[in-house]
């Protein structure tokens, strides 16, 4: 969710923490800072975009060796100055509450104890600037301060109670961070020279991701749940949760920066929308037969054991299980459960040894879905397998089998293509269930995968329909309110459609199985609520036909996303988009892309933040 960036140098650092903070711009975030050490400590901080925190810096001409970075997506506090990070602490050392003690910090997560912890602290002497939960460990790390900070962030975290990475250096100790994580993720950049060898300077990094050394280092190592890393000139060790010296694996990681740029498009939701044909492709490419290995070694004799599924996910990674769920009941008959994964772990259930537990996450590293998997761990259920885009991820390493969606990176918040590849990602699934199953023949089998080959022409014929779509989109952009219909395979298709256009419109938009109408949502209905309905041409056409009647007859305006062959015209209060081709199982894929493109230009005519909308993050890591 927020941003970390940190490092140790003998060069001035400071345009380094600043850049990684502009690639990890996309994660969402309301303020931003930077602190630095040269002859004690110095900060900057902003309620802007790290753009303008940039020419603060300059202004201010902060520079230093040592410092660490943050863009914070508020939790504790509104988005202000005062809580922004860095924190400083001001404990019974500083002489006050305006000049800063020797601690300086930055972190993700939620400490569910800062309360208590708080109290305590106060008692002591140390003076609170802001109401975060984060300046409680500045604090606490000060308080234990001995001369040694590895020492003290060691003994702090073992008082935290919650998740969390941080990163933090003490003005007494130049050239030296400490970073800390659980259940929040961090990374180590070992630094590097021009030509891949050691940094003659001996620079090491901190980061939450991997991007915002892009260009710097392309060393990563990823800490594990517990880990506490102290990074110094030329050297780093790290600790595990019993703070025992542990080696990871340093790994080589082509983060490319590249990836994050913009081209011919005005907004990346854009791009990444228009990116779905060859996201899809490169999601398919080298699947020339279904097999249960394309979900890693072992899968075969997973498969064969098990005799449900229970997939685990969040917002649009939820929908996409909930079509998976149609699938896999109708191709692979295998009985299916979806949970919403910040919900699965707070109740009783009951768990089944024989179920395979599927989570889908684009990041691999969101915070409830973890908990979740976690959970789900604990009951028993040790058959684990993830729908995931980024290979190196805590979700990836953390579960027995994976399929790696490829989608590449996805930097717009409302997500598009990570949804599309996650379909394909689930569809694959479905199919080698049913195979191991034996309820796959040969000739489905070469059916489906035909249909999976052309889709990514498919996805392309759809995306000529911007043109429609625009005008749809300026009938909406003046509406407050808009309803979703859909039936069967494409009710989440519909859940979907709503979740995107309140996302970055921020019209209120709700979605409903197209049966439910009449059972409440129809006293809604008037000829100020678009009603958006997604009509296929499947078995439960008729059905759908019906229910825009009821729309009709209480005047509400219909926008119809119909197959050709469907016999739906454009009327008086009717509007049609005739999708390019009917594509039985996988039509999901296809549907969608209109809903993504209304939403988008819908925000494009009310004059919203596309790829920034308000309050939301792109990497959900806290809970």
């Amino acid at each position: 969710m927020c941003g970390i960036v940190g490092a140790v140098s003998t060069r001035n650092i400071v345009p380094i923490l600043v850049q990684g903070l502009q690639r990890l711009e996309y994660r969402g975030y309301d303020s931003c800072g930077v602190a630095v050490w040269r002859d004690g400590l110095q900060r900057a901080r902003s309620t802007a975009r790290v753009a303008e925190l940039l020419e603060q810096v300059s202004k201010d001409q902060i520079e230093g060796g040592t410092g660490i970075a943050h863009t914070r997506w508020a939790t504790h506090g509104a988005p202000a100055v005062h809580n922004a990070h860095p924190h400083f602490s001001h404990g019974p050392g500083a002489d006050s509450a305006s000049r800063p003690g020797r601690v300086s910090l930055v972190h993700n997560g939620i400490i569910e104890n800062h309360d208590e912890l708080r109290a305590t602290l106060q008692a002591r002497g140390y003076v609170f600037t802001s109401q975060t939960d984060t300046e409680v460990i500045a604090h606490l790390v000060d308080s234990l301060y001995d001369g040694d900070l590895f020492e003290a962030v060691k003994a702090a975290v073992k008082q935290l109670h919650g998740a969390y990475a941080i990163a933090v250096f003490c003005k007494d100790e130049p050239h030296r961070v400490i970073g800390a994580r659980a259940g929040s993720p961090l990374i180590l950049g070992v630094g590097k020279d021009a030509t891949g060898g050691a940094s003659p300077s001996g620079e090491n990094f901190l980061a939450s991701d991997a991007m915002a050394l892009a260009g710097v280092t392309d060393q990563i190592v990823y800490l594990e749940e517990g880990d506490v890393v102290d990074l110094q000139l030329g050297k780093y060790w790290i600790v595990d949760k019993t703070h025992k010296p542990v080696t990871r694996t340093v790994r080589t990681v082509q983060a490319h920066s590249g990836a994050a740029e913009l081209g011919p498009y005005r907004h990346y939701m854009q791009k990444e929308i228009f990116e779905q044909p060859r996201a899809t492709a490169d999601t398919l490419e080298g699947v020339v037969g279904i097999t249960p290995e394309l979900f890693g070694d072992g899968a075969y004799g997973v498969f064969k054991e098990i005799d449900s599924v229970l997939i685990l996910a969040c917002g649009t990674s939820y929908y996409s299980g909930c079509t998976a769920k149609y699938w896999l009941e109708s191709i692979a008959r295998v009985p299916t459960q979806v949970e919403i994964a910040s919900e699965y772990r707070y109740r009783e259930s009951v768990p089944n040894p024989r179920t395979l537990v599927v989570t889908i996450t684009q990041s691999g590293e969101t915070a409830d879905t973890l908990a979740a998997l976690r959970h789900a761990q604990g009951l028993g259920m040790q058959h684990t397998l993830t729908i995931c885009n980024v290979a190196t991820s805590a979700m990836v390493r953390e579960c027995k089998l994976a399929y790696i969606t490829r989608a590449g990176v996805e930097i717009g918040v409302a997500s598009t293509k990570a949804f599309t590849t996650q379909l394909a990602g689930l569809f694959l699934l479905t199919l080698a269930l049913a195979q191991v199953k034996g309820r796959l023949s040969d000739e489905e089998e070469a059916r489906h995968l035909k249909a999976m080959r052309h889709l990514p022409a498919a996805l392309q014929a759809v995306l000529a329909l911007e043109p429609q779509v625009i005008s749809w989109a300026e009938d909406f952009a003046g509406k407050e309110n808009a309803l979703f219909l859909g039936r069967g395979l494409h009710y989440p298709i519909a859940l979907e459609g709503a979740l995107k256009l309140k996302e970055i419109t921020y019209i209120h938009a709700e979605a409903y199985a197209a049966g439910e109408l009449k059972h409440g949502p129809l006293a809604l209905v008037t000829s100020e609520m678009p009603v958006v309905t997604v009509a296929p041409n499947d078995t439960l056409l008729e059905k759908l036909k019906s229910n825009m009647q009821e729309v009709r007859a209480r005047g509400g305006v219909l926008y119809v996303l119909a197959d050709a062959d469907t016999r739906i015209e454009s009327s008086e209060g009717v509007h049609v988009i005739r999708m390019p081709e009917h594509y039985g199982e996988l039509s999901p894929l296809l549907h969608v892309v209109p809903l993504q493109m209304l939403a988008y230009h819908t925000a494009l005519a009310r004059g919203t933040d596309v790829d920034k909308p308000r309050n939301l993050a792109k990497s959900v890591t806290v809970e």
